[in-house]
């Protein structure tokens, strides 16, 4: 299995560091809002790679944490009025939500960077004793950052451009060197805080992941992914820390994926571009927008757009069709042993299922093994029907699911509801929300979407429509 690593910019052999086992962190998102769906992209990704090593028989610890103390809380809280807390919590629960509708299966562990605070402090504690960090009068703890003599090397960046190109940007309390970033800050008027030796304050970003790395996947892991945004500093200032403090290499492999654009152009809410998954699921199944994700390589750049998102909805609809055929073949195929054209057929099967492996051991390229899927669709259509045997069916089926199985895509056809269910559901939910029962409403509003019933909400009343 070849697996592209940012440190050595090639494709490398996997050989994880224990036999049967990978250790894998890939960054979470920061829990102010609804996650976008640029933050979709990794947590898809790499749900699917972890996905294919559990079909290759690894046991996989994987680790995705959610930041829940950072500016953006701190500020929305203030905003409230109401305590930093409220707000994370609130966002996790939300990205779960959005995470299951994508089909994202939840982590091994999903550490807070609140509950971590202790390590970070331990670990800021061994980075001074061993020169590599130092406070300032104010109670700042700054990392040495021309101490670490491997700084730059995930960014291929250099430091003496770096400082070159540095625009700095004056802070509280003083650094001896304009490189050297945050490990610990000061509390401000209306912020959460800690103790510490240094002061009442906080950990820095960088600090965050290094602990709870190390925490739940130890002092060195196999892989560490993420979003090509987080390459330089976050990824870098990490090793920095992990590497200084451990004494070992911090992560063998870096995996990182690229950016996604809207219509061509970068998401942004000033160019009124910008979407929630939240938002896509009132317009599509969140299937599909799996799907549209997976349908490029992880490391190409990825557009947004109506267009596509209405090709990987037909183009999902169609694997779907061919299952829910093939479900539909079942119970009237004859016992009895395959035919000799059918095992020529289940031959075929089997070659295509070597081609999508070959296609996800080459660096997880999803969008050729969704053409292997495709190929293998083709095969189901034209090659099966009422006069097929049951065993020739099933085999052909179970292949299908298990190759979706593994991108995350769910063939099992939803049960659907009736017109006058969904009504009753509808109005149901009014009710409970007049009765100010926001919980149940929710739930309703999930159940209805987990059937691919998308509401919108209008002045004329509620709108419904199947995905």
């Amino acid at each position: 299995m070849k697996v592209f690593n940012t440190l050595s910019k090639k494709k490398e052999e996997f050989i994880p560091l224990e036999q049967g086992k990978v250790r894998m962190y890939v960054c979470g998102p920061t829990v102010y809002n609804f996650i976008h769906i640029g933050n979709a992209r990794p947590m898809i990704v790499f749900d699917t790679v972890r996905r294919y090593f559990e079909y290759k028989g690894y046991d996989v610890n994987y680790v995705s944490n959610f930041t829940d103390v950072d500016d953006k809380i701190i500020k929305k809280a203030i905003e409230e009025g109401v305590d930093s807390s409220v707000i994370s919590e609130r966002y996790i629960a939300e990205c779960k939500k959005d995470m299951e509708g994508m089909n994202v299966k939840a982590a091994t562990t999903h550490p807070l960077a609140t509950q971590e605070i202790h390590g970070m402090i331990a670990m800021i504690e061994k980075l001074i004793e061993k020169g590599y960090a130092y406070r300032a009068d104010d109670g700042t703890v700054y990392y040495r950052t021309r101490k670490f003599k491997d700084y730059g090397k995930l960014s291929h960046k250099n430091l003496e451009d770096l400082q070159a190109g540095h625009r700095e940007i004056k802070v509280v309390g003083e650094k001896e060197d304009e490189l050297d970033f945050v490990l610990w800050k000061p509390k401000k008027d209306g912020e959460p805080y800690w103790e510490s030796p240094w002061c009442e304050g906080r950990p820095g970003w960088h600090i965050e992941c290094s602990v709870m790395a190390k925490h739940y996947l130890g002092d060195e892991i196999d892989i560490h992914a993420g979003g090509e945004d987080l390459i330089f500093p976050h990824h870098e200032n990490e090793i920095a820390q992990s590497e200084a403090a451990n004494d070992c290499e911090f992560a063998k492999y870096w995996m990182h994926n690229a950016f996604l654009n809207i219509d061509n152009r970068k998401m942004s809410k000033s160019l009124g571009n910008f979407f929630t998954v939240r938002e896509i699921s009132e317009k599509y199944d969140l299937q599909v927008l799996r799907f549209f994700m997976l349908s490029a390589h992880y490391r190409s750049p990825l557009n947004f757009s109506a267009e596509l998102m209405e090709a990987s909805k037909n183009g999902l609809a169609r694997i779907l069709t061919a299952v829910n055929r093939l479900g539909e073949l079942l119970p009237a195929a004859a016992n009895g042993e395959m035919t000799a054209e059918e095992k020529v057929v289940c031959g075929q099967v089997k070659e295509l299922v070597e081609k999508y492996e070959a296609a996800m051991e080459d660096d997880f390229n999803t969008a050729d093994a969704i053409a292997a899927i495709f190929e293998l669709v083709k095969l189901a259509n034209t090659s099966l029907d009422e006069k097929s045997t049951k065993e020739a069916v099933e085999y052909v089926k179970n292949t299908l699911d298990t190759l979706c199985d593994v991108l995350g895509i769910i063939t099992e056809k939803k049960e659907e509801l009736l017109d006058a269910d969904i009504e009753a559901l509808i109005e149901e939910r009014q009710q409970a929300r007049k009765d100010k029962n926001f919980a149940r409403a929710d739930e309703i509003r999930d159940i209805l979407a987990t059937k691919g019933i998308l509401l919108k909400d209008t002045r004329e009343g509620v709108k419904w429509t199947r995905a």
